[in-house]
């Protein structure tokens, strides 16, 4: 019976291996290593708002309960999922109860292979794929159908439509940092956003925070340093070229205990690896193929015309 447990236990670690190193594969080690870190004051265990998802101030009204017409296309999750756990259950069980010895003609099973955990793991993801599709097919039909039943969209004459919009979070967090500091532009914001990332990776990639002064908070300040020791400790480098910012947009904008803070939604692409120092090999990432990335860079100030300065990095 040990043996059998022991079983059980292997395979709940090597679906956690898996799982692990899936998310691996998505770490870099740009400024920052891919990873979420730094002070974003109140908001700071909240994900950032994403500048494209209206703020609450424009979320429409729930719609009405309606019965839908008979010729009306209905969700198709309900079976599907119940297929899809019927199948996953039906295997998972009959792969423990083999591992398990509860075999055919009540001999011993012969254990869970290495080719069963990965049968199941594709069959799992194919099933989930098929299942999500058809979810989303049908909310985006139902949705289709539903707004003009419920006088979501009004016609006018010429084909024209009219929407009634309300100022967005960002907007009346802008009109609060402009009241203490009328001075404040959105687009140069914008611009120095993009040339205080350029000097922060530099300095990232340089090892050397002294050529960024004034650019971070004393914690982000800190965890680049533990950072670049390691790096310098292992006698390494990152090395980030081609660096390219396709966007730069504000998604957060507010104030509390005198400080502005601003989260901006960076996009940009480089080329990112690392090198040993002694030999120039690379040890990680690739010197031909660009790392795409979004990541949401918070900035801090005291309240009123002061400098800017990085507290926080959050991955999308």
């Amino acid at each position: 019976m040990k043996r059998h447990v022991v079983k059980v236990f292997t395979l709940a670690a090597a679906v956690m291996m898996l799982t692990v190193t899936a998310l691996e594969l998505d770490a870099h080690a740009r400024a920052g290593g891919g990873r979420s870190f730094g002070s974003r004051g109140s908001r700071s265990y909240s994900r950032p708002a994403s500048p494209y998802s209206p703020g609450p101030s424009q979320v429409a009204p729930a719609p009405r309960p309606y019965s839908p017409s008979p010729y009306q296309q209905q969700p198709a999750g309900g079976f599907l999922r119940s297929m899809a756990g019927g199948m996953l259950g039906g295997m998972l069980g009959g792969m423990l109860f083999r591992g398990l010895g509860f075999g055919a003609g009540g001999g011993m099973g012969g254990g869970i292979g290495l080719f069963e955990i990965i049968l199941l793991a594709g069959i799992g993801y194919l099933i989930y794929r098929f299942v999500k599709k058809k979810r989303v097919d049908s909310s985006y039909s139902t949705y289709e159908q539903s707004g003009y039943q419920h006088g979501n969209v009004t016609p006018m004459y010429g084909g024209t439509q009219t929407y009634e919009t309300e100022p967005s979070d960002v907007d009346t967090g802008l009109a609060h940092v402009r009241q203490m500091d009328p001075s404040f532009d959105e687009s140069r914001f914008n611009d120095s956003v993009m040339d205080m990332f350029f000097k922060i990776q530099g300095a990232w990639m340089n090892r050397d925070l002294s050529s960024a002064p004034g650019l971070l908070t004393d914690e982000m300040k800190r965890i680049f340093q533990e950072d670049i020791d390691r790096l310098l400790r292992d006698r390494q480098v990152n090395r980030l070229e081609n660096i390219a910012v396709r966007n730069v947009e504000i998604s957060e904008v507010w104030q509390e205990s005198g400080q502005d803070y601003i989260t901006a939604l960076i996009y940009a692409n480089l080329l990112d690896y690392t090198t040993d120092d002694a030999t120039g090999a690379v040890v990680s990432g690739s010197k031909t193929e660009p790392v795409k990335f979004e990541e949401y860079w918070t900035f801090t100030r005291p309240v009123g015309n002061n400098p800017w300065r990085l507290s926080a990095i959050n991955q999308k």
